[in-house]
């Protein structure tokens, strides 16, 4: 048992766990000599295994200098933030909207309802085709889609019908973006490079859109609610070059040998574990160049040559897998039957649905007495959970992977994927305190004023940017070879579960009568505390979980790889 997880005694290698740090005692045990071949980033004192190890294919995306990779991520963040604004963007003007269209809140929480019914409808598309054709021509299109929508939505006038089908587009353009900029950090880098980068990816998908009623409140207030979605199209009609011209493809078909994570054999990991002597090392200042020159001389004269530039930016250029476009297309369903995935789901999707919700109703519990919120004010309410996920962002940005590399070296040097889920304490501690503080204090204005509902509100949605970042590195690292259909199943699952809180939002309230919204949270808390506590189980049992299914693979069995 490593710190608390099963060991499987199934597999030979159970898939997700990886040699990352070489260990002396190890060695000696196992009486195990060394790779030469290996390849490791020793920047650091200790040498680092590097999982997956890459080739030595000059297009391999992990061959990229680091400051190209982040760059590639910087860009696609960036949009992601765009595209992401598009969900918040009506929470300020719910009340102005309502009497825009002469219609009642429940219609114009569906503007956003839709938008993100839009996303999970359209992720199914993409997120096969990015499987089939790489991921570039997903990008470019969704930013097209963005474009075009959020200009329509603009010029939607009183017609409710047309603003309905606007903000639907608006979320097949999100839909990329949201679905394949995480899987980027697993096509770019390797598992001691993923956690703070998934952090960021995180923090742009689901929490750098929060600052936006801030802006757009006090937009709607100056100039129209109308510009607000006509700057979204000019602001993604700039970004359309930096994605033409500085993100290429990052999908890259790679060797199953070097994929040392997502293998069953132990070839390639029991090597991988040795304390290296001086004289053993021949890197060179690139630290992933492999110990002999032999072996690069080989290697070097079978080398495909450097795609150009002109190249690179090819929306397609090649197919990613022989596999089935169609087969591709149902994957994610049979998915949601399996722990590891439906975990990352509920632990994701819940509290990005709770955000959801809680954002429809607050313009209607701040424009109520004694408040009385107007869009602008109601608009500044969203400071508070901006700043929460800026916290969110450090605390897992600054903690996913030192505490796995810590306990990767208490582990003698194995790194378990479960080691990700210590990031769910904070989420526990911050998002059940504030959605039980939240139904307390929204409560009761008179008593408790704006501060405090909004000091709960930041820490709902910090623990949301940490829980996704937790399942979003959780699925990279224990199932990468399913990890786009994974992302698939999280994006399908919270979009639909926000969905379904659109259409019942405001009733629940109304129906819980006075104490409404202190009893509605309350059982929404307890409902969060509840999925937050399936993580014990899923720590201890997930590597047996990993090798039962690796063994009994879900996709095989029906029929869909």
């Amino acid at each position: 048992m490593g710190l608390g997880i099963l060991e499987d005694h199934k597999l030979e290698h159970v898939p997700g766990t990886a040699y990352v740090l070489n260990d002396e005692s190890r060695r000696v045990e196992e009486g195990l000599t060394a790779d030469h071949n290996l390849k490791c980033d020793n920047s650091g004192p200790v040498p680092i295994i590097l999982v997956p190890q890459p080739s030595d294919d000059p297009n391999d995306p992990l061959n990229w200098p680091l400051w190209r990779r982040d760059l590639i991520l910087f860009v696609l963040s960036l949009q992601a933030v765009i595209a992401a604004s598009l969900s918040p963007i009506l929470a300020a003007d719910t009340l102005k909207l309502a009497l825009f269209y002469r219609r009642t809140f429940t219609d114009v929480a569906l503007l956003t309802g839709w938008h993100l019914l839009g996303v999970g409808v359209a992720g199914f598309i993409f997120v096969p085709s990015s499987r089939v054709w790489g991921k570039r021509h997903a990008f470019l299109i969704g930013n097209i889609f963005l474009i075009f929508s959020s200009a329509w939505a603009g010029a939607s006038g009183h017609n409710y019908k047309s603003m309905l089908a606007a903000r639907t587009f608006q979320g097949i353009g999100l839909a990329p973006f949201e679905s394949l900029v995480n899987p980027v950090v697993g096509d770019m880098y390797f598992v001691h490079e993923r956690g703070k980068r998934m952090a960021l990816t995180n923090f742009a998908v689901f929490g750098g859109a929060f600052l936006t009623p801030v802006v757009v409140g006090k937009m709607s207030h100056t100039i129209g609610w109308p510009w607000t979605f006509y700057l979204v199209a000019i602001l993604s009609a700039a970004m359309l070059p930096a994605l033409v011209f500085f993100v290429p493809e990052t999908a890259f078909r790679r060797d199953e040998r070097l994929n040392t994570d997502v293998s069953t054999k132990m070839e390639g990991h029991r090597l991988s574990v040795l304390k290296e002597t001086a004289q053993e090392r021949s890197f060179h200042a690139d630290d992933r160049t492999p110990r002999t020159s032999d072996a690069r001389t080989t290697e070097s004269a079978h080398l495909p040559r450097k795609a150009t530039y002109r190249e690179s930016l090819k929306p397609f250029n090649g197919r990613k897998t022989d596999e089935n476009y169609w087969k591709l297309l149902l994957r994610p369903l049979p998915l949601f039957f399996h722990p590891g995935i439906l975990w990352a789901c509920l632990t994701q999707g819940t509290l990005i649905g709770w955000t959801v919700f809680l954002g429809i109703i607050l313009s209607a519990i701040m424009l109520a007495p004694p408040l009385f919120f107007d869009e602008v004010s109601t608009g500044y309410m969203y400071t508070g959970a901006f700043i929460g996920a800026v916290v969110g962002l450090i605390v897992a940005g600054l903690s996913a992977d030192f505490s796995a590399r810590w306990l990767s070296k208490r582990n003698r040097g194995v790194f378990e994927p479960e080691f990700r889920l210590i990031l769910i304490i904070p989420q526990l501690i911050l998002g059940c305190a504030g959605l039980y503080g939240f139904g307390i204090t929204a409560n009761n204005t008179y008593k408790y004023h704006w501060f405090w509902p909004d000091f709960f509100f930041a820490l709902e949605v910090a623990a949301m940017v940490i829980g996704a970042v937790a399942s979003s590195l959780y699925v990279v690292d224990a199932h990468r070879n399913i990890a786009i259909e994974g992302f698939t199943c999280m994006m399908v699952f919270k979009n639909i579960f926000s969905f379904g809180l659109t259409f019942h939002g405001y009733n629940w309230l109304v129906q819980g009568g006075i104490n409404g919204i202190r009893n509605v949270f309350t059982a929404v808390g307890s409902v969060q505390v509840v999925i937050c506590l399936l993580t014990i189980p899923m720590y201890i049992f997930g590597k047996r979980n990993r090798s039962f299914f690796a063994r009994h693979d879900i996709l095989k069995i029906s029929g869909l790889w």
